[in-house]
């Protein structure tokens, strides 16, 4: 049974058109992923199935109710949140009270038949609609996205946007819609949050599409995925990552359909030119014949279309620092009397990729504003090694000047550059024509973060400090930022609820609370299993101590072998990272070297070498860690051997 049948749904704009013929159902209980570069047409199309905006051609048929945050919304109500979140349930509210009413009656006396069969069908009506379980149901829905008893009095005019789009996002789960639409429904939402958000889609019964940027979260809560791309949409069975694996397969496949019809098209072509020179009666009527086998080839010629443009860069580090990238010692910050942390102890070594985490409001935009200069700390101390060079990527994009062009913003922090070099490098970011000319204040959120991007990449810094990178890019840009620092010999430390990146890059996760930071030498998939782990142990261990084991002692080595375990997991990643990177910077040293060879101009030869020495460079890092990892594996087996 369908909830929603798309026909041939057509809208242009101007000149552009979004999309073309749109076409594909949803049935009932189908869990959709919708994906799309930034600008593609998502949002609008979602707009036509609500009935906000008319196609100029096609049809949207619906059944059933169709949620929507919108709807839901509620800037300036009095109401307090926990209130507003229950007028979904006025009709349950109204039983209620008068169930109230008629049980008081009949304990006063009145125990008419009349007054019983009506208290009988209430009753009925009240359990069927869920009666006895709304209010909980409300309760535990506000407090998975992440709002606390004291915030369920707080009045709804003041919330701030992102509390209101939450309160918009639990009424939207409550309701009883069949098909629910969410439009980057993450946003604004702590991993905690996220992961009851996972946890509740995965327990809904009815039908709903998703449109976002978070792929990890995509994977859990999607069995389906369609992509629009160049005006039209196609539609995968599968999570995000199994769409990204057909895809490829049948991109694959119309690549070589293309190939093999354009050389029997050129095949054909010369057997007519031969037939022509010829020059016999019988030969035009040969050539004749092979033309017409041609145009037939040609009506089911279908060439593969391009990618959509998606940003191309690389972060290059600058002069090499110590081992000892960043210490600090019992951070502590207050703010208005109020303690944010306190005894936050962090290590970051060189070449060390480090993600923090924890939930909103825990303090690790503030940590990082620390390290920057920006705040002082109310106690503790840190302290940056030799040659680190700091890179800052803020979240909030405070560093961009909203006055100024995006080509006067990079060019005014690197203004020996070239006017050329600039609109290049603007250019790769997807900035291109006019384009560079706006105004910062005019662009959106996605083009701001790449501009901050661009001047991080100019940068060369060798530590980069990173706060929530991936917010405002689309998945596309997400991938070319991954590929980027996966490839960066730098150091990072990173502040990121992109799961999918943190799984792809993290050597480390910082955990950060009230109380401090705890280190998990893994990624994010590690955490979790750590962190399971550590819940498990903790449910067993009362019925343990009552078994009369040495629970500190079992407890104790099972630690050390944990620790054993995953300090040998991060060491081979280590070792396996730097091989890879003295490989590569083999292959670019020999490609380089044999340019220079017999070069005559002068000029770049200079520049080959320069940049050949630099590779060395990059290379000799990469061997020290490779031989440091090594060593330490070594000493650990031996360590483990004792």
């Amino acid at each position: 049974m369908s909830v929603l049948d798309v026909a041939s749904v057509s809208l242009s704009f101007a000149e552009r058109t979004l999309f073309s013929g749109v076409s594909f159902e949803v049935g009932a209980g189908e869990r959709i992923g919708f994906v799309g570069v930034n600008g593609s047409g998502k949002t609008t199309l979602l707009k036509i199935i609500k009935d906000e905006i008319q196609p100029d051609s096609g049809t949207v048929t619906r059944s059933g109710v169709l949620g929507t945050m919108e709807q839901f919304a509620c800037e300036g109500s009095e109401r307090t949140l926990l209130d507003e979140t229950l007028t979904l349930f006025s009709a349950l509210e109204e039983q209620e009270l008068e169930l109230e009413e008629l049980n008081d009656k009949i304990d006063a006396g009145s125990c008419s038949e009349e007054l019983l069969d009506r208290q009988m069908r209430l009753r009925e009506s009240f359990e069927r609609s869920g009666g006895l379980t709304y209010k909980s149901r409300t309760a535990a829905a506000l407090s998975g996205l992440g709002f606390s008893e004291e915030e369920l009095r707080i009045p709804v005019m003041s919330l701030s946007g992102g509390q209101r789009s939450k309160l918009q996002l639990a009424k939207l789960l409550l309701s009883d819609a069949g098909l629910l639409l969410l439009d980057e429904p993450t946003n604004h939402l702590d991993i905690k949050s996220v992961e009851w958000l996972e946890k509740f889609l995965t327990e809904y019964k009815g039908a709903y599409i998703v449109v976002s940027h978070d792929r990890y979260f995509l994977d859990k809560v999607t069995e389906r995925t369609i992509e629009l791309e160049n005006s039209h949409v196609t539609s995968y069975k599968g999570n995000y990552t199994r769409y990204l694996a057909l895809k490829a397969e049948a991109d694959a496949r119309r690549r070589k359909v293309y190939e093999e019809k354009t050389r029997e098209i050129s095949r054909i072509e010369g057997i007519i030119a031969q037939q022509k020179r010829w020059n016999q009666a019988r030969n035009y009527v040969t050539a004749a014949s092979k033309e017409k086998e041609i145009a037939r080839i040609e009506e089911t010629l279908e060439k593969p279309e391009d990618a959509p443009d998606a940003i191309k860069f690389s972060f290059r580090c600058g002069d090499g620092c110590g081992n000892d990238v960043l210490d600090a010692e019992n951070l502590r910050l207050e703010f208005d009397g109020r303690e944010l942390f306190h005894g936050v102890s962090l290590s970051v070594k060189k070449g060390e990729r480090v993600f923090i985490i924890g939930s909103n409001g825990c303090g690790k935009t503030s940590l990082f504003r620390i390290l920057m200069g920006q705040y002082s700390a109310s106690g503790g101390s840190f302290r940056l090694g030799t040659r680190v060079k700091v890179g800052y990527f803020d979240q909030a994009q405070q560093g961009l000047t909203l006055s100024k062009t995006a080509i006067d913003e990079v060019w005014d922090e690197y203004p020996k550059m070239t006017e050329t070099k600039v609109r290049s490098a603007l250019a790769a970011f997807l900035f291109k024509g006019d384009d560079v000319y706006k105004k910062i204040s005019e662009l959106s959120g996605g083009e701001r973060a790449r501009v901050a991007l661009l001047k991080l990449m100019l940068s060369e810094a060798n530590f980069l400090l990173l706060d929530e990178p991936t917010n405002h890019l689309d998945i596309a840009s997400r991938e070319a930022l991954e590929n980027a620092l996966s490839d960066y010999d730098g150091t990072l430390l990173v502040i990121s609820h992109d799961r999918y990146l943190i799984n792809r890059l993290a050597d480390r996760v910082c955990e950060l609370t009230e109380n401090g930071a705890e280190n998990y030498l893994g990624n994010y998939d590690y955490y979790i299993e750590k962190k399971q782990e550590r819940s498990a142990r903790q449910t067993e261990r009362p019925s343990k101590k009552s078994e009369g084991e040495n629970l500190p002692a079992g407890d104790n080595d099972y630690k050390r072998r944990k620790a054993r375990e995953s300090e040998k997991r991060r060491l081979t990643t280590a070792s396996k990272r730097a091989e890879e990177e003295i490989e590569r910077l083999d292959g670019e040293i020999a490609a380089k070297t044999e340019e220079l060879s017999g070069l005559a101009d002068y000029k770049r030869a200079i520049e080959l070498s320069e940049e050949i020495e630099r590779l060395r460079s990059a290379q000799e890092s990469a061997m020290e860690r490779w031989e440091a990892a090594e060593s330490a594996l070594g000493a650990l087996e031996e360590n483990a051997d004792d």
